[in-house]
């Protein structure tokens, strides 16, 4: 029996990368998932080798509004939701920042207050957003995506203050330089991924199984006394620094 038998779970973003890793680690884990993404065709994809009869949801969440509807088509087609993956999200985009602000924030805001308070009357719950290192660091060629980050982390907490007393739990993940598709056509560049990865104390990229790991975690009641924490997950590349072979 999984540790997440007979959670019903929601993740957004889910038809590709880390989102997809997600749906599949808490599907393998027992819970009932609805995928959720813009793309009902890449959705399919996911769900059709997944257990417990998952369910495929199509959204925009750029657009606004679109939190709260899909929140309450989730509740409709599983009757409920103890698990939210915020993980929807695009990186910098020139001349976008309201579009990018409006997916990485706002969008999980709708969502989370649209199903915090349900969660609250079933009694429990986990909501798990996702964020990034680049939300504690200053990034030069990311300052709209580093602020919705940073202000995800803020919101991890302050929704843990608010809602603890009813058992729902909010965490938050923060990913480092993971192997996806946002950034296959960096990783192209000559001499990027390998001089990033020296960076890194492992000495290598991540790979999504490596976060969706302790995205199950935080879903599951092995975490349950752990709320209001974002949990940096980046191989030692944030706050870490190599020394070289000096010592």
């Amino acid at each position: 029996m999984g540790t997440l038998e007979g959670r019903l779970a929601l993740v957004t973003g889910a038809s590709r990368g880390i989102g997809e890793h997600c749906a599949r680690a808490l599907a393998e884990q027992g819970a009932r998932v609805a995928l959720a993404a813009r793309s009902e065709q890449d959705l399919s994809r996911v769900a059709e080798d997944l257990p417990n009869d998952p369910v495929v949801l199509t959204a925009d969440l750029a657009q606004p509004g679109a939190g709260g509807e899909l929140a309450a088509a989730a509740v409709e087609a599983l009757g409920g939701i103890d698990i939210l993956v915020n993980n929807a999200g695009a990186s910098e985009i020139k001349g976008q920042d309201e579009m990018i602000m409006r997916l990485n924030y706002h969008a999980p805001l709708e969502t989370t207050k649209a199903l915090i308070r349900q969660m609250a009357e079933r009694g429990h719950g986990s909501v798990i957003h996702m964020s990034s290192i680049a939300g504690a660091t200053g990034v030069a060629e990311l300052p709209t995506y580093g602020a919705t980050k940073a202000a995800l982390d803020s919101l991890t907490r302050s929704q843990a203050a608010q809602f603890g007393k009813h058992g729902v739990r909010v965490n938050a993940v923060a990913p480092g330089l993971i192997i996806t598709e946002m950034w296959e056509e960096g990783r192209k560049t000559p001499g990027l991924a390998e001089g990033l990865a020296g960076h890194i104390a492992l000495g290598r990229w991540g790979e999504p199984e490596e976060i969706s790991s302790v995205v199950a975690f935080l879903a599951s009641d092995a975490a349950s006394y752990v709320t209001g924490q974002t949990i940096v997950v980046d191989g030692g590349f944030h706050g870490v620094t190599a020394w070289g072979d000096y010592f």
